[in-house]
């Protein structure tokens, strides 16, 4: 591939990286609003039209009144304050169908024009696939809020959807890096380059868990108690940490536990980091791509974790709530950076 065609491909893969993070971003305005309900059906093409007429307007807030969040949560509140939450829930979907077309248009052109693999192309097609397999769990997720009694999504579905959503955003990020740099930087591993990256492993798998206890939290709204920091109700460890059994029931239906799964998580991913630039900024040369790596993971991971405690102590805001779950996509994709900049470094 040609060095001008590389970068033109790879920055067409950032931008739907960064569509990804608003996606993300919106997500999180549609849970923290409580605006995910309020589209009573899916129509992948035709939903792209937003209502045109108050006939239609009529036929969807007639939809939305059927069931139980209209009537537990939101009962008299008219067809003006339905348009209010409609709008973030038809924002999130459009933003889903747009990000189709980026991705899909480009990709028939560059195919057309041999600016690509064929492997590349149908990587990129399987990719497609899957952006649209994840409208489908999309909407397994909201009709999981449809049942009796039910103003909210099921967490677990909802901590499913986020988690597709973010192999996706993981695949296209590795796949951009590759192709901006395809060749990793040849050096002669040190002892502390090979821990570094060991670390980098173990720490990208903490912050894969931690967001998924994160997902946990926003699911089941354990965010909304506790909201005091380092302690819980006075205790280090909530005295209702393991009131359910069996045991594993308190991971995911416990709000006690929950938080405190996120919290020791989040300060276990902190320490690790922690740990990979001690090792890693006196391994790596001052100014290398690895070094300056290291350094924004450093300070990526000190503004997730102090949005977390923000995010908490204001009883999770809007705005916070939606900024803590964006960044921490944000954090995932410079531990990526970090660990596409250390292919050259051999585990042994």
């Amino acid at each position: 591939m040609a060095p001008h065609h590389r970068r033109l491909i790879s920055n067409w893969l950032f931008v739907l990286c960064f569509m990804i993070l608003g996606m993300i971003a919106i997500g999180g305005v549609t849970r923290l609003t409580g605006s995910g309900l309020s589209i009573m059906d899916w129509q992948p093409v035709s939903g792209f039209i937003p209502p045109l007429s108050h006939a239609e307007w009529e036929r969807l807030f007639a939809l939305y009144q059927t069931i139980p969040q209209y009537h537990l949560q939101h009962e008299g509140f008219g067809l003006e304050g339905f348009q209010r939450i409609f709008w973030a829930e038809w924002i999130h979907r459009f933003w889903g169908r747009l990000m189709g077309l980026v991705l899909i248009v480009p990709l028939i052109w560059f195919s057309i024009r041999g600016m690509i693999t064929r492997a590349l192309a149908i990587r990129l097609f399987i990719f497609f696939v899957l952006g649209g397999l994840q409208g489908g769990i999309g909407w397994f997720m909201v009709a999981s809020g449809f049942r009796a009694d039910s103003t909210a999504v099921e967490p677990v579905r909802l901590v499913l959807h986020l988690s597709a959503a973010l192999i996706l955003y993981v695949a296209i990020l590795w796949t951009a890096l590759s192709i901006r740099w395809p060749e990793p930087q040849a050096s002669v591993a040190s002892a502390g380059m090979r821990l570094t990256k060991k670390l980098v492993w173990c720490g990208l798998a903490l912050i894969c868990i931690t967001i998924v206890a994160g997902g946990f939290t926003a699911g089941t709204h354990a965010g909304f108690v506790y909201n005091t920091f380092p302690l819980m109700d006075g205790h280090l460890i909530p005295t209702e940490y393991a009131r359910l059994t069996p045991f594993w029931l308190n991971l995911v239906d416990n709000k006690a536990a929950i938080q405190f799964d996120h919290r020791l998580l989040a300060t276990l991913t902190v320490l690790t980091i922690g740990g990979i630039l001690l090792v890693g900024l006196k391994a790596f040369a001052p100014g290398s791509r690895a070094h300056n790596a290291l350094m924004l993971l450093g300070w990526a991971v000190l503004i997730q974790y102090a949005l977390g405690i923000t995010t908490l102590l204001l009883v999770v805001p809007v705005w916070a709530g939606t900024v803590h779950q964006t960044f921490a996509a944000v954090l995932l994709g410079v531990m990526l950076f970090v660990l596409h900049g250390l292919r050259g470094v051999a585990s042994r």
